[in-house]
C-alpha cells in the first residue's frame, strides 16, 4: 500500500496486546477509522536496545508472530519499517562469522574497524574530542577473535550495535537487499534510523558529514527505485538540519514541536508557535511523543535557550511523575538532551489541555504520528520505570487488551480518536494544500488548513490562556 495523508499510529509489536495478532484484533476494533498507518517498532531477531539492535532483517521475531501477521497489517494501513543503517548486533549472525574467521569472513568489510580507519599515530585525543558522541569514551568496542587476537571495531551506541562501514560493496549489497525485501513485505515507507552517524570520515565529527550523507541517501533511495516505498531519515539534532533534509526532497520529522508546545500550553503564549509553525513544510511528519524522550535540543534557537530552561523547569514542576532522575544516567538515560515522558502527563495529566496539544499536531503541517501510549492519553508507568531502572520505559507501557477496552471509553479519547478520523477525511488537510499562521493576540492562535483547489478550508482558533477553541469547516463551526 501507498503512504497515505492520515494518522500514523506508533507502536511496538507488543504494546497493543501480547503480539501482532492481538494488534491486528486491536486496530480492527477501535482504531481502524482514527489510523491510516503504523509505525510499527522493530519486530526482527534484536538482542537489545527493545528492537533496535537487530540480529537480521529476514525474520520476524516468533514471539511477535510471522511475515503474514505483518503483511495482514499492511493490507489496510501503511507501514512503516525501521531500517538501522547505521549498526546491526554483535550477536548477528554476520559479526559472529567475522568472530571466527577473521579475514577470511565474507562480511569482513560489513563493519567498520576504528583500528583500520586511522592512519599512523591517529586518533589523537583531539581526534576523538572531534567525534560527535553518544557515551563518554571513544566510540568502539573490542573485539576478540577465534584465534584470539583482538581489533576494535566502530560502535556509536550500546555495546551491542557495532557499526556498519557503508563505503563498502558489501555494505551496501546489503542494503539494498535488505531494504528490497523489505518492501516485498509491505513497506510503504522505510525509517533510517541513526543515520546521520552513518558517514565517518577523516578530519570531521562523524555526523551529518556532508557531502557524503547527501550520496547515502541518494543511494538509499535509488535501492528503493521502481517501488512506492519512500524513506524517512531520522534525525534528533538542531531543527536546521532536518531542514537541509527537507530541502533534498525527503520527509522529515518535526520533533521540535512537542517542546513548543509545551512552552505555548506552560505560559499561554501563542508566538513562538506560530512562528514556528510558518517556517515549516508540508512533507513531515509531525510528533508529541515516540518511543524515546521529548527531545529538547531540536527546539533550539526556536525558543530561546531561557525559554527552553523554563520549559524543561516547569515540566518538572506541573508534570505528573516526571522527575529529573528519570532521565539521568541513574536510569540509563542515554540521550541528555531528552527528557523520559509521556505527553499527557508532561501536561500533568490534564484532558483540556492534552486535547488541545492534539488539536494543534493535527493542523500543524505534515501527517501527525501519534505514540501508542498518547493514544490511549497514557499517564507515566512508574511501576515499569522503577522494575526496569530504563528511563524511557516510563513511555513504554505494556497494555493488556482488557485495559485497551477500558482506556477507549474514557472522554478524552474518545475524543482523540474522532479528532483523528476528521483528520483522516477532510479535504482541507491536503498536503498539495497551505497553511496559514496568525496570532491575533499574545494568547491566541489561529491556523487554517486550505487544499490546493481552494475549496476547502478548515479553521483552527485557539485561546492558550484560558484552554478554549473552535473549529470551523468552509465556515461552518463543527464540534468534536
Amino acid at each position: 500500500m501507498k503512504l497515505q495523508n492520515k494518522a500514523m499510529l506508533i507502536t511496538y509489536p507488543d504494546s497493543l496486546g501480547h503480539n501482532l495478532k492481538d494488534l491486528s484484533q486491536v486496530m480492527d476494533r477501535y482504531f481502524s477509522k482514527a489510523i491510516g498507518g503504523i509505525h510499527l517498532l522493530p519486530f526482527f531477531p534484536s538482542h537489545g536496545d527493545r528492537g533496535f539492535s537487530p540480529m537480521t532483517y529476514e525474520k520476524v521475531a516468533p514471539e511477535f508472530g510471522t511475515w503474514s501477521d505483518v503483511e495482514k497489517l499492511g493490507e489496510q494501513y501503511y507501514l512503516m519499517f525501521d531500517f538501522m543503517i547505521n549498526h546491526i548486533s554483535a550477536h548477528s549472525d554476520y559479526y559472529l562469522d567475522l568472530q571466527k574467521n577473521k579475514e577470511k569472513s565474507p562480511w569482513r568489510d560489513l563493519f567498520l574497524s576504528w583500528d583500520k580507519f586511522w592512519p599512523a599515530g591517529r586518533p589523537t585525543q583531539a581526534d576523538v574530542d572531534l567525534i560527535y558522541k553518544r557515551k563518554d569514551k571513544a566510540p568502539w568496542e573490542e573485539l576478540e577473535f577465534a584465534d584470539g587476537s583482538r581489533e576494535k571495531m566502530w560502535n556509536t551506541f550500546g555495546p551491542d550495535q557495532i557499526d556498519l562501514d557503508v563505503r563498502t560493496e558489501v555494505t551496501k549489497r546489503f542494503v539494498k537487499e535488505t531494504l528490497q525485501q523489505l518492501v516485498k513485505h509491505q513497506a510503504s515507507l522505510i525509517r533510517l534510523d541513526a543515520f546521520a552517524y552513518a558517514v565517518k570520515k577523516l578530519d570531521t565529527s562523524d555526523f551529518f558529514v556532508e557531502p557524503e550523507i547527501w550520496d547515502l541517501l541518494d543511494e538509499v533511495r535509488q535501492d528503493l527505485a521502481g517501488t512506492d516505498a519512500q524513506i524517512l531519515p531520522e534525525i534528533h539534532e538542531h531543527y536546521s538540519l532536518p531542514r537541509k533534509v527537507s530541502e533534498h526532497g525527503y520527509f522529515i520529522y518535526d520533533f521540535a514541536l512537542p517542546m513548543v508546545l509545551l512552552y505555548s500550553l506552560y505560559t499561554g503564549k501563542s508566538q513562538r508557535l506560530a512562528a514556528w509553525l510558518k517556517q515549516c513544510p508540508m512533507k513531515q511528519f509531525t510528533t508529541l511523543d515516540t518511543h524515546d524522550g521529548l527531545g529538547v535540543v531540536d527546539a533550539k534557537d526556536i525558543l530561546t535557550d531561557e525559554e527552553i530552561d523554563y520549559t524543561t523547569q516547569e515540566l518538572y514542576k506541573v508534570g505528573a511523575n516526571v522527575k529529573r532522575k528519570y532521565s539521568s544516567a541513574e536510569y540509563n538515560n542515554l540521550d541528555i538532551y531528552q527528557i523520559n515522558t509521556t505527553y499527557y502527563s508532561a501536561l500533568g495529566n490534564d484532558d483540556q489541555k492534552y486535547f488541545l496539544a492534539r488539536l494543534l499536531q493535527v493542523f500543524a503541517p505534515g501527517i501527525p504520528q501519534i505514540y501508542y501510549v498518547g493514544l490511549l492519553a497514557g499517564e507515566n508507568d512508574l511501576d515499569l520505570l522503577e522494575r526496569t531502572k530504563e528511563g524511557r520505559n516510563i513511555n513504554r507501557h505494556y497494555y493488556s487488551l482488557e485495559e485497551i477496552d477500558q482506556e477507549v471509553k474514557r472522554p478524552v479519547v474518545a475524543k482523540l480518536l474522532k479528532l483523528l478520523e476528521f483528520r483522516n477525511t477532510e479535504a482541507a488537510f491536503d498536503l498539495d494544500g497551505r497553511l496559514e499562521v496568525a496570532a491575533p493576540s499574545e494568547h491566541e492562535i489561529v491556523l487554517k488548513r486550505i487544499n490546493q483547489a481552494g475549496d476547502r478550508e478548515a479553521v483552527l482558533r485557539v485561546d492558550l490562556a484560558a484552554l478554549t477553541y473552535q473549529i470551523s469547516v468552509n465556515g461552518e463551526e463543527i464540534s468534536l
